[in-house]
């Protein structure tokens, strides 16, 4: 009887950097340090997801990790390419799904690594799952004392906390979340002139007061600190058809399979956690007080060496990486904005659409001679590629969402409770 009482706790990472394991060091001496590795009660198991080609990263950058750390994991599950193609071709051959459909829900992108991490966590049959990205760490920043004052977060037995009384639990981020970088304005581009462009391309989620304020305080945000005193929690509403989460510090309830819906991008964008917000409408979602520090900008891996800056670095925009990773998000956002908004409010999608272009128009030839980058021109010609295809894309996000019905169908009527047949899985080592 005890045997049922325990609970099995997947945690996700959809990586490929290669200081991931210094991430995951971090993370497992934290659930030590909670008492989570210790509890009797609770089983706690990794599935990594991983991309060789995102940072040109090996095998072993992800497998190998250290015997002090193995020992405080139940499980782990290492998930490459090859390991899913052979799941991709057992769903097919057993007829559960199609290869085209295979295909929407594990080709390409985060939301495809994503999908990887969540269906091998429900097959080895998880009661829950906490998503965490490899360049967010388990600490909360404050600036109350006009310095940076540090704390650490219990991040997992936070969302554990909630969970059972929620389909999902969401986080909060602290730190470099923006990729947008401190513009000093000039005669070439005004507050105006930016402004408009961030309205253009941006969601929901970005409006431009909350830009300007992480602008202001030079592109960190920093935690709330009635947030982490208060331990407040409460139940997200749903806004413009969704209940907007973020793919990080995510927390999913795996009880039952058919309540969960799949991540899902068009191809070459990001957004899979806003168009899995876009499903959530009979689901109770939990903001839960919990900070993440995302590391935007990969400055500040010695934290992770227990070295805690006093002060925060401005992000300007004066050094070349900083304007890439600008321009990526960019083409990013709009890229996923036509389908949003198609999915979200599509009465008002041409009004919308021309608007965007418009202000585009406008703002776009002031982006390119401020920061001295012509690319940036490709943000118009990428809105009207994704406005053309904006119906395909729908079809292939209603598809997806239904290949993944089939899928969790047939898991949940499965009685098999096997592992998955990963050539890199490896078996338990702590006794249950």
């Amino acid at each position: 009887m005890k045997e049922n009482k325990k609970i099995q706790v997947g945690i996700g990472f959809a990586t490929g950097r290669k200081g991931f394991q210094k991430v995951l060091r971090s993370y497992i001496y934290n659930w030590k340090e909670s008492g989570l590795v210790d509890n009797k009660n609770m089983i706690l198991n990794l599935f990594i997801a991983y991309d060789l080609s995102y940072a040109n990263t090996k095998a072993t950058d992800f497998i190998k990790i250290h015997p002090e750390l193995d020992e405080q994991i139940n499980s782990k599950t290492f998930i490459g390419n090859n390991d899913m193609k052979n799941q991709i071709d057992e769903l097919v051959l057993d007829n559960i799904i199609t290869r085209e459909e295979a295909g929407l829900l594990f080709g390409k992108g985060y939301a495809a690594k994503r999908n990887a991490v969540l269906y091998f966590a429900i097959k080895n049959k998880m009661t829950h799952l906490l998503f965490l990205d490899d360049d967010e760490y388990p600490v909360a920043v404050t600036n109350t004392k006009k310095t940076a004052i540090w704390g650490g977060q219990h991040v997992l037995s936070k969302h554990l906390e909630y969970l059972d009384e929620a389909d999902i639990t969401h986080g909060r981020h602290c730190g470099y979340i923006s990729p947008i970088p401190f513009i000093e304005y000039n005669k070439v581009m005004k507050e105006s002139d930016f402004r408009t462009f961030i309205e253009a391309i941006s969601n929901d989620i970005l409006n431009w007061d909350r830009i300007k304020k992480v602008m202001e305080d030079g592109g960190v945000t920093y935690a709330d600190p009635q947030v982490l005193t208060g331990n407040y929690a409460f139940e997200v509403q749903e806004q413009h058809h969704s209940k907007f989460i973020s793919g990080s510090n995510l927390g999913i309830n795996l009880k039952d399979p058919r309540r969960i819906y799949p991540f899902y991008n068009p191809p070459g964008a990001r957004g899979e956690d806003t168009f899995l917000s876009t499903c959530l409408s009979q689901r109770k979602v939990m903001r839960v007080p919990c900070y993440t520090f995302h590391d935007g900008f990969s400055t500040y891996n010695h934290l992770l060496e227990g070295v805690l800056p006093i002060h925060l670095k401005y992000i300007k925009a004066e050094d070349e990486r900083i304007i890439a990773r600008f321009y990526k998000a960019c083409l990013g956002w709009v890229r996923y904005k036509p389908l949003l908004t198609y999915i979200t409010r599509p009465e008002a999608y041409e009004a919308t659409i021309k608007e965007m272009r418009r202000s585009l128009g406008h703002s776009v030839p002031k982006i390119c001679e401020y920061f001295r980058q012509p690319d940036f021109m490709n943000v118009i010609v990428e809105l009207n590629n994704y406005h053309n295809e904006v119906e395909k894309h729908n079809l292939e996000f209603q598809a997806a969402k239904k290949a993944w019905s089939k899928i969790m169908d047939h898991l949940s009527s499965s009685n098999q409770n096997v592992l998955p047949s990963c050539s890199l899985l490896i078996t338990p080592k702590r006794a249950l």
